[in-house]
């Protein structure tokens, strides 16, 4: 294959020298890197309804896959599938890592393309069901030109993965970007440019934006050479705001956005998670607003988001749909139990309840309804909501009136979208 024309030859060379993010592939016989875009049960619950199998041909394409990250994790889901991932990077650096982490796991399901995504729409390689493309659009020179070469590939009921920078959140990093550029432009090579940065940052004053934002930014520290390059070398990089990228996905092509912050979920852009359990008067006329306009007030408030993950569909109600007794609800990404769900709310009696999430540091108040505490005891990851209503309608205490699913459904709301905006709790199809 041969490389498109119209890449930046300094990204390539960047890559090159210092593929990123760097891995040693000894690292495979130790651990499993997860990456949060490509959790099957995510994918599966906000691009597919519930419904998606991963069985059938599933296929996948990791568009500027790097080190191989989202490759590997992909790849290792759908081991005993017959699904086919496809690895596509502009590094050969890169790829001959990410093909060392696959060969110590024997992955067989990837298949390795050295070349560009602006290529896609040339190479014959069909479409996919899923498309990743994490850190790499907000690299191209004309990054809609990159979005139409993924979406020339993609399945009509497919979906996209996207990572790109958010710009209030990076606000110290632009900085330090221009700052650089103006002690360090006339520098030639990469080496003499690290050696210049690495002697700014351990000057830097501490009224420096990038000084004070620094629980924000991590890469230069966790990565080396290669973390500071990308981070604050990088030739081509740009960031977004939440109006800018619904102005980009949804006004100009018509696709659908669902948001997911690493770790925290929609719970980011969201205002009245954003601000915590003491809610001020303005929210109620912040909730009045269209969602995209929720989301833009979000990303402002907190102003810590460096950068947006979020699916993107051509359908506009791609996410597995709350209220459907059919659906199956399941705890994911950490070991909390529904049963241990409900005794926390049975001992505390206080309303309403202030739900504290260690992991993610969101806290809020909310009620938990008259119902909640025993829809929770019956959430196993395996009973479908019709299933646990009637085991709800079966406690002592409810046979005399026994609520009805869409009562159980209202009363249970408040719960559910809680643990559902920190993507804890989602929602599945039972598959025969």
């Amino acid at each position: 294959m041969t490389i498109a024309s119209n890449f930046l030859p300094e990204v390539r060379e960047q890559y090159e020298n210092l593929p990123y993010p760097p891995r040693d592939p000894e690292d495979e016989n130790k651990r499993l890197i997860t990456t949060w875009l490509d959790d099957l049960p995510m994918i599966n619950h906000y691009c597919f309804g519930g419904a998606q199998s991963f069985a059938g041909g599933f296929r996948v394409l990791v568009a500027g896959g790097g080190t191989g990250d989202g490759t590997i994790y992909l790849a290792e889901q759908l081991r005993n599938t017959d699904a086919q991932i496809v690895h596509l990077d502009l590094s050969e650096s890169s790829i001959a890592i990410a093909k060392r982490r696959a060969e110590i796991r024997k992955l067989d399901n990837i298949r390795w393309l050295h070349d560009s995504l602006l290529s896609l729409p040339r190479l014959g390689l069909g479409e996919f069901d899923y498309i990743n493309c994490s850190g790499v659009l907000h690299h191209l020179a004309d990054p809609d030109a990159g979005l139409d070469a993924l979406l020339s590939v993609r399945k009509p009921s497919g979906a996209l993965g996207i990572m790109v920078y958010g710009r209030y959140g990076r606000t110290g990093v632009y900085q330090m970007q221009s700052l650089l550029r103006l002690i360090a432009g006339d520098a030639t090579g990469i080496g003499a440019r690290l050696a210049t940065a690495k002697e700014v940052l351990n000057t830097l004053p501490a009224s420096n934006w990038f000084s004070r934002g620094r629980d924000l930014y991590h890469d230069h520290v966790m990565f080396g050479d290669a973390g500071i390059y990308d981070l604050l070398l990088h030739p081509q990089d740009r960031a977004y705001t939440v109006p800018e990228l619904f102005a980009w996905f949804e006004d100009s092509h018509g696709l659908h956005l669902e948001f997911t912050d690493v770790g925290r979920g929609r719970s980011s852009y969201l205002p009245q998670m954003v601000l915590g359990p003491h809610q001020p008067q303005f929210l109620s006329a912040v909730a009045a607003k269209p969602l995209r306009e929720q989301y833009a007030i979000a990303e402002l408030l907190s102003s810590k988001l460096d950068m947006h993950s979020f699916y993107v569909t051509a359908n506009p109600s791609p996410a597995a749909p709350y209220g459907d007794a059919a659906m199956i609800p399941f705890f994911f990404h950490e070991p909390v139990t529904g049963p241990e769900i409900s005794s926390i709310i049975h001992k505390n009696q206080t309303r309403p309840l202030v739900m504290n999430h260690s992991h993610t540091g969101v806290r809020v108040a909310l009620d938990p309804g008259k119902y909640g505490k025993f829809v929770m005891k019956y959430i196993d990851g395996k009973r479908s909501f019709g299933e646990i209503f009637a085991l709800v309608r079966a406690e002592e205490k409810f046979r005399k009136s026994p609520p009805g699913d869409a009562e159980l459904f209202a009363d249970f709301k408040s719960l559910y979208e809680f643990f559902n905006a920190i993507d804890r709790l989602l929602l599945k199809r039972l598959h025969p």
